[in-house]
């Protein structure tokens, strides 16, 4: 390396790390671990514990940034061989695999040790909710839908901010768990559609690799069905106000807007429907279920 290359600032290992983790996605997941974490509140004595909502970000965003981390790793190779994956910073050089899992272990760390200060009942499931995390990126080299165990592994965030709270079991949180294991695997159904070509040649398995792009768009409207059935079961069992209403109806108008821009034959914007729609949909549903639990009662 000349010395004048060598005076080129290199990016910083952390900036790397946060790039590579994509630690902005942390918007798809959050949001409804805070509706479960709330909700939990408002049944419990109606008071927002702020303490624990700190734990329950800091438990959240460690997960995610841990399971994203132990992703590209393991995909590394895969990626490599994706034109549309190749400048991902584990294939660059911008990021080592030694460095990638240290910032993994450090987030699995910082999880692992707000789960055990939030109650003995976090603590003991905190490594189940690990698993689906390392077996997800494997997914796509032995089963057809690996979108399945992605739906999993983010169901786990609401159960997981719900017991948080109360720190015992509750079925409405499965309720609004699976609702998001559903939507989140629903539109990773549509983003796998930019890779079938690809996939199929360097031998991935995905919906629309083995079942191809139509049936992937389907089998995603049919998740989004299913997703806001479980909205409604969930608003039901926990007896949402207006305001909750007002947001799933928010949430399937996006739904509609969504899978009006993403077709078999066109899927020029996969990112809008992706990284924007998805995006409100979370914080939209989460801010009307704020305003609907204070509006009944719940004080800040």
């Amino acid at each position: 390396m000349s010395s004048a290359s060598a005076a080129i600032p290199q990016p910083g290992r952390t900036k790397a790390f946060l790039r590579l983790v994509m630690i902005e996605h942390s918007v798809f997941a959050l949001p409804f671990a805070y509706i479960a974490a709330l909700t939990a509140m408002f049944q419990w004595d109606k008071n927002i514990h702020w303490g624990k909502l700190l734990l329950v970000t800091v438990c959240m965003v460690g997960l995610r940034t841990f399971a994203m981390a132990v992703n590209r790793i393991i995909d590394r190779e895969i990626d490599a061989r994706n034109p549309r994956t190749a400048q991902r910073e584990l294939v660059t050089g911008a990021m080592s695999v030694k460095h990638a899992w240290t910032g993994a272990l450090i987030a699995l760390a910082v999880f692992l040790g707000a789960a055990a200060l939030l109650n003995p009942l976090c603590l003991a499931l905190a490594p189940i909710a690990v698993i689906p995390m390392v077996i997800y990126p494997y997914g796509k080299r032995f089963t057809n839908f690996p979108q399945a165990i992605l739906g999993l592994a983010q169901a786990m965030g609401p159960v997981g901010g719900w017991l948080a709270i109360s720190g015992s079991w509750s079925w409405d949180a499965v309720l609004l768990g699976l609702a998001v294991g559903v939507w989140i695997g629903g539109f990773d159904l549509i983003y796998a559609c930019q890779d079938v070509e690809t996939d199929r040649e360097i031998g991935v398995m995905s919906v629309p690799a083995r079942f191809g792009i139509p049936a992937a768009v389907w089998g995603a409207r049919v998740c989004h069905a299913v997703t806001t059935a479980l909205f409604v079961w969930y608003a039901l069992a926990t007896g949402a106000g207006a305001f909750f209403w007002l947001g799933l109806l928010i949430v399937a108008a996006a739904f509609l807007y969504e899978h009006s821009i993403v077709r078999p034959h066109d899927l020029s914007r996969v990112n809008r429907a992706f990284f924007s729609v998805n995006g409100f949909i979370g914080i939209a549903l989460f801010v009307c279920a704020l305003l609907d639990l204070l509006v009944r009662g719940l004080t800040v």
